[in-house]
């Protein structure tokens, strides 16, 4: 985008009830947000105060563009701050985890129940040869195993790297390899609609070639129990026997790294976002208490997988953090029936309800005589996170879920920001349509490309212009593409989206400036589509690109140039479908396949996808000039 746009606004917005404000831990967003803009450094210091380290901090931060250091030499675990201090502190019996599984199966950890199983599962690893610093590959179904194991490694200073478990073999074994992943814990299988669905097998086919992977732990939950043949694979509740019940946790600096999340990338591999210790427990910390209200007796839910970083931040580490009770499900929204998750938030009390705009609109197309079966006037709190929560779908769960009674959160922020970035407090006024406004410690606005504010109604690139405690440390292993996003749009954080802000200062996300596609709130990079259909031996080349889908935010279609011999087909249509699948997952499937003899590129050889939209979607191309043909 080489100049600015206008873009027209509407100005609609709904007030909550003023109780709502009242009893809300931040109760007035301009005051909070001037506070922290007079001493940036005060106002995250008295956050971390809130939570217990070993030693404090020398400095607050060390700001060395494009590098950040939080709470200098400070020394925490944040499984310390998960469960040890609540366990301590008479929340034992508290219960921490509720989860239902496919098959409508439950279980009940509480806090010291989950303190335990932390410890026995911690030993386990250790007893495996893990150690501080060892990279460990995490490919699971949404089980409180899988946030066992995640916390486990935490507790020794292991960095996991939690892979979605709908990735497919291709997509795990690259993850694996670039992080050198020491140990890979997976389960026999997930369920998905009442059907099973091995993953062991794409874990036996992914760890080929990954010479550093020493043992796989596999967690059998599947009658009859799967053989483990292989003198590398041991079963997960077994390596808990026969260890120690206690496990100190490990003394971590607030600089040392607590884990890799892969995330698309617009071109090449998937990048390695590394989070450190300290800075990302008290961002998630901060914003799960004063963004999500949370309070003593909530329930809350948060239907993202910990395979992405909604599940890190606000599955795990945060409400954790605060000693909440938070509900994990296995469920699909429309299975066995469309009224499941209401039956979730009725039975449980679910307090605090977090989930992506592509279930919301999937919800309105099923129609309101499902919510309306169930009483939902539990609900004190409505998140919405993933994508832009477009304003049909905020209206709908605004009067059809909310009661016209629940605050909604539209949350805008990225793997790469590890917590909550734009949206608007409780008790505030809500556009639909808008994400809202900067969360009272980061400081965010809307540029040109040479990083000028631009005129509000007026188009620009989203940016970051200071640095927050929970803001990714590096790519791992490719430190030159984390300077990247620092370097792009003057010293400000580049963070790749398009966005307009109103006279109010509330901001609009209006998409992607990159080619990355955000299908049902997970983001695909168009690359790692197109690498994965151009293996396929019938493939030249390939494009991709997203076209917007009422439904899922972004469907794929994919623009293919044959090899010589290769002739367009249905048959071939669905081999590459399916070809797709097995590398990368269901959710990567190209919806559209076009066959096509040639594709727009540069004369340095880059493909013009930009082009391809404009075309498809019957648009303005734009600056062509460096069009080849």
């Amino acid at each position: 985008m080489s100049e600015n746009f206008d873009v027209k606004l509407d100005g609609k917005s709904y007030l909550p009830d003023p109780s709502v404000k009242e009893k809300s831990w931040l109760q007035d967003y301009e005051t909070a947000y001037s506070e922290f803009l007079k001493d940036p450094e005060k106002h995250w210091e008295n956050v971390a105060e809130e939570l217990e380290w070993f030693e404090k901090w020398d400095k607050v931060k060390e700001w060395n563009h494009p590098y950040a250091k939080w709470f200098t030499n400070g020394k925490l675990n944040i499984t310390h701050n998960c469960l040890d201090r609540h366990v301590l502190n008479g929340k034992r019996n508290k219960v921490a985890m509720i989860w239902v599984g496919d098959n409508g199966e439950e279980q009940i950890l509480t806090y010291r129940q989950l303190y335990r199983d932390v410890m026995r599962f911690a030993n386990g690893l250790k007893s495996l040869g893990v150690e501080k610093g060892d990279r460990v590959c995490i490919y699971m179904p949404l089980v409180p195993e899988q946030i066992i194991a995640m916390l486990a490694c935490a507790r020794i200073g292991a960095v996991h790297s939690v892979v979605f478990g709908g990735f497919g073999a291709n997509a795990l074994h690259s993850r694996i390899k670039d992080a050198q992943a020491k140990i890979v814990i997976t389960a026999d299988a997930t369920l998905r609609r009442g059907k099973r669905i091995d993953l062991k097998t794409l874990v036996d086919e992914a760890v080929v070639n990954a010479s550093c992977v020493e043992k796989i732990v596999v967690f059998r939950r599947m009658t009859p129990q799967l053989e483990l043949f292989s003198e590398i694979e041991v079963d997960f509740y077994e390596i808990m026997e026969d260890v120690e019940k206690e496990c100190e946790p490990e003394i971590m600096d607030a600089e040392d790294p607590l884990f890799i999340l892969y995330t698309s990338g617009t071109t090449g591999p998937a990048k390695g976002i590394v989070h450190a210790c300290g800075g990302y427990m008290v961002g998630t910390y901060y914003t799960t208490k004063n963004m999500f209200d949370l309070k003593e007796g909530d329930v809350m839910w948060c239907t993202a997988d910990p395979g992405w970083i909604t599940g890190h931040s606000y599955i795990v580490y945060g409400p954790l953090s605060m000693g909440a009770t938070i509900l994990i499900s296995e469920t699909t929204p429309d299975y066995p029936d469309p009224g499941v998750w209401w039956s979730m938030i009725e039975e449980f009390d679910v307090t605090i309800f977090y989930t992506a705009p592509t279930a919301i609109r999937m919800f309105m197309r099923m129609g309101e005589e499902w919510p309306e079966k169930y009483n939902l006037s539990s609900l004190r709190i409505l998140g919405s996170v993933g994508e832009p929560l477009n304003p049909e779908a905020f209206e709908w769960y605004y009067r059809v879920i909310g009661k016209e009674k629940c605050p909604i959160l539209d949350t805008w922020w990225q793997t790469e920001t590890g917590m909550h970035m734009l949206t608007t407090t409780v008790g505030e006024p809500m556009k639909p349509g808008f994400a809202g406004r900067p969360v009272p410690g980061v400081v965010v606005d809307v540029v040109d490309e040479n990083g000028e504010p631009v005129p509000a109604g007026t188009g620009g690139f989203l940016v970051i212009k200071e640095p927050w405690p929970s803001m990714m440390r590096t790519v791992y292993g490719n430190d030159e593409r984390y300077r990247q996003y620092w370097n792009t749009i003057g010293n400000y954080y580049a963070a790749g989206d398009l966005a307009v802000k109103d006279e109010d200062g509330y901001i609009m996300i209006l998409g992607r400036s990159d080619d990355v596609l955000i299908v049902a709130g997970h983001n695909i990079g168009s690359a790692e589509v197109e690498s994965a259909l151009v293996s396929h031996e019938a493939v030249a080349e390939a494009a991709v690109i997203g076209k917007p889908d009422p439904l899922k935010g972004d469907s794929i279609k994919a623009f293919i140039i044959l090899r010589m011999g290769f002739n367009p087909s249905d048959k071939l249509k669905l081999e590459l479908l399916y070809h797709v699948r097995m590398n990368l997952g269901p959710i990567a499937m190209p919806s559209e396949i076009d066959f096509v003899g040639s594709l727009p590129k540069t004369r340095s050889g880059k493909i013009m996808r930009r082009l391809l939209k404009a075309q498809e979607l019957g648009q303005d191309p734009g600056d062509i000039s460096t069009l080849e043909d």
